[in-house]
């Protein structure tokens, strides 16, 4: 969507907010021998005491609130019995409806104690998503923000996956346009002032395609290389834009 008044910049706040917070509580509650559905039973708990919904859940009939991804498990995974153990890499991904506005954002936590790869990636996507933040302006295509993510990732010595990528968001989960995490000639949109966006970079240990589980949502590389995924909901500017899944001080 792109924002046309102050009453939808202050929804959408309140949704990136709720998001911000259900994250929050579930990377508290991230250590070893915690399973994924007791992770996702906080982050539900958190959301609907701020009075949001799940957006998976409302818009493709999830299975879950949230979505938890282990190791190779890029995104969509379907928190369940696992229990997380030390040294395993965890996305932790959220998307939420609050009176009509959506929001999305993921981050990736490591159990302790980290290896020195998990650690590089995670610096690495964190570093992906701020580039593609410096890029993202009023009149820029959406291709550069593509752009800056490969570019860090490449250097780092890491892998991109081109079939997944961010997207627009704000009166549904899903909008226009999509956020390739490469320069996608085919990205052309002029980015306006006021558009949001979910950017979120995903990056691979090394180079592997995308596979889908026998459960029919959970990506995953095929090679089993390990993912991490990092994510905020964005309202593009003619300076720097606007977090809006950041947690408030």
């Amino acid at each position: 969507m792109t924002i046309s008044s102050d009453v939808e910049l202050a929804g959408l706040r309140r949704v990136g907010q709720a998001v911000a917070r259900t994250l929050d509580a579930m990377r508290a509650a991230t250590h070893p021998d915690v399973s994924t559905r007791a992770l996702d039973d906080v982050g539900a708990e958190t959301a609907r005491a701020l009075g949001a919904r799940s957006a998976p859940q409302i818009t493709y009939d999830f299975p879950a609130f949230t979505c938890v991804s282990v190791n190779e498990e890029i995104v969509h995974g379907i928190p369940g019995a696992r229990r997380l153990r030390p040294g395993d890499v965890v996305k932790l991904d959220v998307s939420l409806e609050l009176d009509g506005f959506f929001a999305d954002a993921a981050v990736t936590v490591i159990v302790p104690p980290a290896s020195p790869e998990a650690v590089r990636l995670q610096r690495c996507a964190r570093r992906a998503f701020n580039q593609a933040l410096e890029a993202a302006r009023a009149g820029v295509r959406v291709q550069e923000l593509g752009r800056a993510v490969e570019r860090v990732v490449r250097r780092d010595g890491f892998a991109i996956t081109r079939e997944l990528g961010g997207h627009g968001v704000g009166r549904a989960l899903h909008e226009a346009p999509s956020v390739p995490n490469y320069p996608d000639p085919r990205a052309s949109t002029v980015l306006r002032d006021g558009h949001v966006l979910a950017v979120e970079p995903m990056v691979l240990a090394r180079p592997a395609r995308v596979v889908q589980e026998d459960d029919g949502w959970t990506l995953r590389t095929d090679n089993r290389a390990l993912a991490v995924h990092h994510e905020h909901t964005i309202v593009i500017r003619h300076g720097r834009p606007l977090v809006l899944t950041a947690l408030a001080a």
